[in-house]
């Protein structure tokens, strides 16, 4: 039921904005780069664990499950780029409301959504390499829903400490990274804000990042708490670090939509509109 929410969800962000002409702007063009990244996440996994649990389709090829693993986490990454991207557009907002359209562009916007999507490939595109070099065990069962990096290398009888390492520092540094920018995106809106001396301006200042905040926060805390269970939690039983990863690839690309459909008015207004003419 979660994934045809989530489908549902994010089709109908990209349906209306792309049907509307007066929502192709920098900041709804960055919503549909978000709703196709949640869409990737979610079929890049989910209808694999619907066929476990439907239809006990439990295999899958080594390359398959390699290829699952790059594009999970390059999903992850582009992902990651896009919400700094929307943090510079609210930043810019807010902060140059007069130079917005000259600061930001569609084509800029999508020359960043391409820089953020090639960031994402050329660091994880070590991952699988590294996992077809080790020697793999007896035992192939993957104690997953999908091929999680981590869950993959454990059950190689060689040494994992390369590829834990690697994926450990570059998740670590690309996301702090981009937490860094973020968090000084936030710091100079807040500069700017107090600044402002009418209450009303502040109160709408800060509505307009509402929605940005919710979505940084269901995207990165499930993704840190799976990523640090995984290498470092030894007593955490299985079933938890299952649930886990399947809340992190459940929720986000869940609320998303709902998240700036009930906190963006104009995108709402346009949504309720197309429902009632059909």
């Amino acid at each position: 039921m979660s994934y045809f929410t989530t489908l549902l969800g994010n089709f109908t962000v990209l349906f209306v904005v792309g049907k509307d002409q007066t929502l192709q702007k920098p900041m709804y063009l960055l919503m549909c780069m978000l709703a196709l990244t949640d869409i990737a996440k979610s079929t890049s996994t989910l209808p694999k664990a619907l066929c476990i649990f439907w239809f006990n389709w439990n295999g899958i090829t080594a390359g398959g499950c390699f290829t699952q693993t790059f594009f999970l986490n390059t999903i992850a990454f582009t992902q990651s780029a896009i919400l700094v991207t929307m943090a510079f557009d609210r930043y810019v907002a807010i902060c140059n409301p007069l130079r917005y359209a000259t600061i930001l562009s569609n084509t800029r916007i999508t020359v960043l959504g391409f820089v953020g999507l090639i960031r994402g490939v050329l660091c994880m595109l070590p991952l699988p390499l590294f996992l077809s070099w080790l020697p793999f065990c007896a035992n192939h069962t993957i104690a997953h829903t999908h091929c999680e990096n981590m869950a993959v290398a454990k059950l190689s009888c060689g040494d994992i400490t390369v590829n834990s390492i690697y994926s450990l520092v570059v998740s670590f540094v690309v996301s702090g990274l981009d937490l860094m920018l973020i968090a000084l995106s936030y710091g100079l809106i807040i500069r700017a804000v107090l600044r402002i001396s009418s209450r009303k301006a502040h109160q709408k200042a800060f509505n307009t990042c509402t929605a940005h905040i919710c979505v940084m926060l269901t995207t990165y805390t499930p993704g840190y708490l799976n990523s640090l269970t995984q290498r470092f939690v030894q007593s955490i039983a299985p079933h938890t670090q299952v649930i886990l990863a399947n809340v992190y690839l459940l929720i986000s690309p869940m609320l998303n939509p709902i998240i700036y459909g009930a906190k963006t008015k104009e995108l709402r207004d346009k949504v309720r509109r197309c429902t009632c003419r059909m």
